[in-house]
This record gives structure tokens, sequence and C-alpha cells, in this order.
């Protein structure tokens, strides 16, 4: 087969390299392709280059020296990928926060890394940097983001390219590229994950070397993806790097906008979560629920038939004709994605077996990708012709695993980080002896096949998890900013009620483990007030990194319920990971299915831990933090609860009302 665009992107010392050497080789080859006004416009590999030495002349100019740490706070788009480049020509380090982070985590990363410039979208991250500038006067320019990038570029005018090609011939794969922080729905105490020029061109080599096979199918200039995954975040950055590793011409869209582009840009490589492959077969499924039952029976039926074809081990002439029966069908779902997909990479695991067979039958292989921060964000894949439906494939190559005991992944070799920013310790408590504990519980089959169940920490050296396991596909979370009304009952998990269900049941009890005035842990008996058990009640859901506070209300009540706040710096990220809409509210969000299911899980874990009288029944997410300014909070952070009963007495009856025990 000769050498592959992945065995080439190994022998390189950088990640600028790959640009420069393109536009070398093959100035006219189309790399990117950028949307203006309504249409997407294709950009040559030598443009893109010129792109990029305009931006790190810029950099240059505004005194970013080798290893100095530039901040990224901008929407993902066409001129992040260039800052990104220009930022890893010049030997600095990329600090990328997605828009929607929020005030202290913002303020908290700048304190760490203290960065020599920072590029900042947003009149609220702005102030926040140039407030910061008074206590950190390493922190030089603060450019606020416009379209094209001009302050940064016209600051480097004057200056010769040679300037940008010195500092790229001193790169080195060891040297840092990027410190990014994981946004997650499972921990708050978040760490800088250091990620080297090699760690991230080796994870997309390898990567692409899963895909060639498929995408040498396709004709030259061909290969095309677009993409809406964040690129703040693995996914997103490791697509980036391996589009043009792999020379797939790549465009960016908003978050959220998937579906919505695909028709347009007609790509021939779908990148995406689970979550967009179930949607579109939902949507069709749903179709046909709407017409009538003939219209379901026929696409039961086509399902059928395309999960049969996908898992036979020999495509006979009688599989085909099964399936060219109704490929009347299976040309719609192809039409929805664009017409021309020839793979999909799907990020993160959790898409079932059934689905992923499905897709493979319809003539959409789907190649499932899953790693850690830890990772470069990849350490499995699976490849066309090398598939186990419902898994993540194997783990690539030059990496040796171990499962402990209690199902965590240990990983060696390969890509791997370089530790955590500024934290000794943690990075040596990432690893045992040697291996990286990765934090996901998985079972790996005889053949290497690697089957994601969940995580038992969110960073490979955090603490475990609190309560249940839940699997990546199904975890939801966020932070509200503004008032809702979301009243749900608790019962055990599997038997959750519609957010705009009133009534309510009640929750069964422990008997075994749980006596009135009575809390069992790990054997041993202890004899409680009330008082105090509530205070453990709240502490415990607390403790969960979902919840910002949590007031019980037992006293003149004919049962226990709660009003529960949602930590506010996870509120948009959890827009974009579950694919909900930029118009969404924050009411909407607070009240969604999926953050309620999770909201309910933890209420449900922490009454294991209280008396029958004292479990909480009903409990009512509000989207707006209670605070010190509202008068609900005292200087110390402890709630006024007789303040927050006050203000909100209208909604805690709503928690009793129409209720049958």
């Amino acid at each position: 087969m000769g050498e592959t665009p992945g065995s080439l992107a190994r022998a390189q010392s950088g990640l600028g390299d790959h640009v420069y050497d393109v536009a070398t080789s093959d100035a006219h080859a189309q790399v990117f392709s950028v949307l203006v006004e309504d249409r997407w416009e294709r950009l040559t590999a030598g443009e893109f280059a010129t792109e990029v030495t305009s931006v790190a002349k810029g950099l240059v100019a505004a005194g970013v020296s080798e290893g100095d740490r530039v901040l990224v706070v901008a929407p993902s788009g066409h001129d992040w990928v260039r800052l990104a480049y220009a930022v890893w020509s010049v030997r600095g380090v990329l600090v990328p926060l997605p828009v929607e982070a929020s005030a202290e985590r913002l303020a908290h990363v700048v304190r760490q890394v203290r960065p020599a410039v920072a590029v900042v979208a947003g009149e609220r991250a702005h102030r926040v940097l140039v407030g910061l500038q008074r206590e950190m006067p390493d922190l030089g320019r603060v450019w606020q983001y416009q379209e094209g990038l001009p302050e940064v570029v016209s600051l480097g005018a004057y200056m010769d390219a040679t300037a940008v090609r010195f500092r790229r011939d001193e790169v080195v794969p060891e040297d840092p590229a990027v410190v990014l922080y994981p946004m997650s729905t499972v921990s708050r105490s978040m760490r800088g994950v250091v990620l080297s020029h090699g760690a991230l061109l080796s994870a997309a080599a390898d990567l692409v070397d899963r895909m060639w096979p498929r995408l040498s199918e396709l004709a030259a200039g061909r290969a095309s993806a677009v993409v809406d995954l964040p690129l703040s975040q693995l996914p997103g950055l490791s697509t980036m790097v391996a589009c043009v590793l792999s020379g797939v011409r790549l465009g960016v869209a908003e978050p959220g906008r998937l579906r919505a582009e695909l028709a347009r840009f007609k790509p021939t490589v779908l990148v995406c979560a689970p979550r967009d492959l179930e949607g579109v077969h939902g949507a069709e499924r749903a179709t046909a629920h709407s017409t009538d039952w003939d219209s379901v029976g026929t696409f039961n039926a086509a399902m059928d038939a395309a999960v049969q074809f996908d898992q036979a081990k020999k495509k006979g002439a009688w599989a085909r004709l099964s399936r060219s029966m109704y490929d009347w069908s299976f040309s719609k779902i192809r039409e929805v994605l664009g017409g021309r997909v020839h793979l999909a990479v799907c990020w993160g695991g959790g898409l079932s077996e059934r689905l992923d067979s499905y897709f493979g039958g319809v003539g959409v292989p789907v190649m499932q990708v899953f790693g850690v921060a830890e990772t470069a964000g990849v350490f499995s894949a699976n490849a066309v012709g090398d598939r186990v439906p419902g898994t993540v494939g194997r783990v690539l190559a030059d990496r040796r695993w171990w499962v402990s005991p209690e199902g965590e992944l240990h990983l060696r070799g390969g890509a791997v980080f370089l530790g955590y920013w500024a934290d000794v310790e943690g990075t040596r408590a990432a690893f045992r002896e040697g291996w990286l504990a990765t934090g996901v519980l998985a079972d790996v089959d005889e053949a290497g096949f690697v089957t994601v169940r969940g995580r038992v920490r969110a960073q490979a050296s955090l603490e475990p998890v609190p309560g249940r396991f839940v699997p990546e596909s199904e975890r939801a979370s966020g932070g509200v900013e503004e008032a809702v009304a979301s009243e749900v009952s608790v019962e055990e998990p599997g038997g959750f009620e519609e957010p705009w269900v009133s009534q309510a049941r009640a929750v069964r009890a422990e008997p075994e483990s749980v006596e009135s005035g009575v809390v069992a842990r790990a054997g041993e008996v202890e004899r409680s007030s009330d008082a105090e058990l509530v205070a453990g009640f709240e502490e415990r859901l607390r403790a969960h990194p979902l919840i910002s506070q949590v007031l019980v209300i037992v006293e003149g009540r004919p049962f226990a319920s709660a009003l529960v706040t949602l930590v506010r710096d996870q509120l948009e990220y959890w827009r974009l990971v579950n694919g909900r809409p930029l118009s969404m509210a924050p009411e909407e969000i607070a009240g969604d299915r999926d953050l309620l299911r999770e909201v309910q899980g933890l209420v449900y874990e922490a009454n294991r831990s209280v008396p029958r009288h004292l479990a909480v029944r009903s409990f009512h997410v509000l989207a707006e933090e209670f605070t010190v300014q509202s008068g609900l909070v005292h200087p110390s952070g402890e709630l006024r609860r007789d303040a927050v009963l006050r203000a909100f007495s209208e909604e805690i009856d709503g928690l009793y009302r129409v209720r049958r025990d």
C-alpha cells in the first residue's frame, strides 16, 4: 500500500509542518471549506499557509515566545483553525476554552497557565481578562475576537515570514502543543491536560490509518468532512488535526448546525456524535409512525434487512437481493446525510449495536472512536472490514492494554499526555506502575474489541465519580441561569416520569439497609438526628458536580421535598454536547428530560442514606443559583433557609399539590 498519510505524519516534528509541506508540494490542493454568507467556498493549501503565516507574524510581533501560552476563547470556525496552527507554528502553546466558559472557570485557567496573549469572544470574557491584567503583568495583549482576526494580522504586517519559519524549524515532537481543560459532567475539579505535538500527531495518524483503507477508495480530492464538534474539546480538535493530515477537506460549522449543513456541504466523511445518528434514525421512524401502520411495518422490515445484511459474514446473492428490496428506503437516509457519505466517524462510543449495524447496512459504515484527554482523545477505533457493531473497536497500534479486577482500562504506549499543568502529584497519581489509569470502565473481548461501560473518574487521577455509573451516551448534566419550574417525582431509575407530569409517586424504601432514624454505612450503624441526616443528604447531593445547592424541606410537610440548583458553568456545555439548538432557552434546558433524569438518579441514590420519612419524593429544579446579592445566601455561603422558603413558597406548594401517597 506504500506510505500512508499516517506514516508520513509520524515523521514530522510539529503540527505546523504539514500545512507548509502541502503548500509547497501541491499549493492548489483544496484543504478547507469556509462558510461565506450562505455558501461554502473552498480554500487551497497555498492560501491556508498564507493565512496561518499572517496570524503567526502577529503573534511574534505581540511578543509570543517559545513555550508561551496563547489563550483562545473563540467560536469554532475557520478563524479558530488558523489561529491554532499559527500558535503551533511559532512554538507557542494553545490553551482553548469554549466561549460558554463561566467567568470563574476563565479566571481560574488564566491564573493557572498565565498566558502571554489572549483572543476572547464576548464582552464578559474580555472584561475578565482585562481585569486580570492588573494582577498579572505577564499577560500582554488581550484581543477581542473579530472575524478575520484583523488586529492580530495587522500587528505583524511589517514582519518578514522568515521569523515564523525559524520558529517552526525549532519545534520538536516533545514540545507542549495544547493545555486542554476537558469540560466534564462528572467533576468540577478540572486539571489542564498537557499534550505534545508528537502525541497529537501520533493519535491523529493512528486514526487516519484506521480510516485510510476506506478513504483511499475515493478519487483524489473527493474526501471531505463537515464538523460541528467544539474545537476547544478533543473530539473536535483531533478531527481537525486528522483531516489536515489525511487531506480530507474540512469545513467547520457552528455547534448544533450539522444536520442543517449536510445537504449544503455534501460530505463524503460524516464526523458526528452518537446522538446525530440516533436523531436521523428517530426522525425517519417518526415519519413512518405519523403516516400509517403499513409504513411502520415497512420501516421495521427495512431496518431488519439492513441489520441482517451488515452482520452477515457472507454477503451472498440472497442477502444482496433482500437488501436491494429496501434500497429506496435506505436512499432517503443517505440523502439526509448529504447523499455522498462514504464513512461515518462517530466519536465517544455509545451507539447501540443495532443502530451501528443499521447504518452499515444502509451503506454508511460507522467507525466508532473512543478516547480520553490523557490519550490525546483517542485510544481505540473500529475500521471498515475490522469492526464489531456496538463496540469502539480495537486499541490502536503501539499500545498495550490491561483491565483491572475492578474493570478499569489501563494503557501503555502510544500517544500519552505529558502531565497535568503545574500538578506533579496529580500526574504521578494518573499512573499505576507505568500504566495510565484511564478512568474508563471497559470490557475487552478475546479479539481485542473494546466495549465502554462507563467512567470511574472524570480524569485519570481524580476521585471516583460519586453515585451510580452512567454510560457516556446516557450521561447528561448542566448548569442553569434563569428561573424555571421543573417539578419531578423521584422513583427508582427506570420509572422516570415526564417533566410535565405533576402527580408524584412515593419512593420505595430500602428496609434492609435503612431503618427509621438509623443510617447503615459500610456495615456500621449510626444513630443521628433528623437535622444531621438532612444535612448529610444535602452534602451528599452537593458532592456531585451537577449540583450547586440543595435545600430539603421536611418540617410541617407530609413528606420530604427539595429545591435544587445546578452548576452554572456547565449549562451551555451541556447544550452543546447533547445537540440542543442554540435558541434553546435556559428554562427549557433545566426542564430537559435527560437532565432531569440525571438529577432524579442522584436523588434516588442519596435517598439510600436516610430513613423513609426523610427520603425526598419530589424536587424542583431552579434555573438560577441562590446568591448573596439576592439575599438568599449568607456571605459564608450557607443558605438563608427561611428566606429561600419564603421566596419559593409557590414552587414548594406545587410539589405537594395533587399528590397521592
